[in-house]
């Protein structure tokens, strides 16, 4: 018995061994570098300087922050979009296969031609502002203002196809008969849905929020071309320090960013197994 258990674990170690070595060498080499990269000034020294200069700078405070801002609102409204839109996406209506494949069409659109659309559109002298000028109406600052209205509604645009993708899927794999049962029971359809099926989702919707949250809070285009002059998030912070050769401050600054994005991935563990099945038995 006890040599059958060590030929599958000899098994299990070949099988996992080009996966794991992939994330060693593609993921883990280049992070330990960065990592290392970090405390190091160019003579080789130890140093916390770099990182110092992230929470004692006032430019690079406030790129944290706005890089926490960039990545917290537009998820948010992306949430409030993507839950309806699932729920509409699993009705039968006229045009729906064209709807589901229509509305997709902006995960294929790079950052960068997002962020130039919103300016076309939203800019003072943009299209919109065109076409509401003969009623004697203007729009306010939406490109380039102080609260970032403008990344916040090209992120959301790129965002509410991909989350809504991953609702539709976390509410489809509800079974029927579930819904059914809570019908059956006298709950009504919202009750059903707040208490039944949203519990049910969750974990689905929490791994929306987690990727489109990272990604939102890394991003580098779209705040570089429609975000504020006086706020630039850290990724765009990171690219000015770059082009200025100092890689080691930008290590320190990637390092900041990865921490924030492993808090909430944490975080993310932490919600799931507190709802889901394995909890929710140990509970019962």
């Amino acid at each position: 018995m006890r040599g059958v258990l060590r030929d599958r674990r000899a098994q299990l170690l070949v099988l996992l061994a080009p996966g794991v070595g992939y994330l060693l060498i593609f993921f883990g080499g280049p992070l330990l570098s960065a990592l290392i990269g970090s405390f190091r000034q160019d003579d080789g020294s130890f140093t916390l300087m770099f990182y110092e200069r992230i929470f004692t700078r006032p430019s690079m405070i406030r790129g944290l922050t706005t890089s926490i801002y960039y990545g917290v609102v537009p998820v948010m409204v992306s949430l409030a979009a993507s839950v309806p839109l699932a729920l509409l996406i699993r009705k039968s209506f006229l045009g729906r296969k064209l709807f589901s494949g229509l509305y997709k069409l902006p995960m294929a659109v790079p950052g960068i031609i997002v962020g130039l659309m919103v300016i076309v559109v939203f800019e003072r002298g943009g299209f919109l502002d065109r076409l509401v000028a003969p009623l004697g109406l203007e729009l306010p600052k939406l490109v380039r203002d102080d609260w970032g209205i403008g990344v916040i509604l090209a992120s959301v645009w790129k965002q509410i196809p991909f989350m809504t993708l991953i609702i539709t899927s976390a509410f489809a794999a509800i079974p029927e008969d579930i819904r059914y049962a809570s019908r059956t029971l006298g709950a009504s359809r919202l009750k059903t849905f707040l208490f039944v099926e949203v519990p049910l989702a969750m974990p689905g919707i929490t791994a929306a929020i987690l990727l489109t949250f990272i990604g939102s809070m890394g991003s580098y285009a779209i705040p570089d071309i429609v975000g504020p002059p006086t706020a630039r998030p850290l990724s765009v912070l990171m690219v000015t320090e770059f082009n200025q050769g100092r890689f080691n401050q930008v290590y320190a600054m990637g390092m900041v960013l990865s921490l924030f994005a492993v808090s909430v991935l944490l975080l993310y563990y932490s919600l799931t197994s507190r709802i889901g099945p394995g909890q929710t038995r140990g509970d019962a």
